[in-house]
């Protein structure tokens, strides 16, 4: 089943067929992540004038997210 075929299922299950949602998906994006540090990623964050950027930690492999914090410094989130 593909995202869109999951997200009307979830939708049609739980009463919300044609009423929209504020918490309805409206867009999707596929990503390949790239192996990097958390410095180049907050530079490819700015070069594209995002709040925040995923990709692949090139030291331990796992995905991360760097964002920008409200007082303008960087967050970084690790997963597991």
């Amino acid at each position: 089943m593909n995202t869109a075929s999951a997200a009307v299922l979830f939708n049609e299950e739980n009463g919300e067929g044609e009423n929209e949602s504020e918490l309805d998906i409206v867009r999707t994006k596929r990503l390949s992540l790239k192996p990097m540090d958390s410095e180049e990623a907050v530079l490819q964050m700015n070069m594209l004038g995002h709040n925040f950027f995923i990709f692949e930690d090139a030291e331990t492999n796992g995905t991360s997210i760097v964002y920008r914090r409200k007082d303008g410094k960087y967050g970084l989130i690790e997963t597991d």
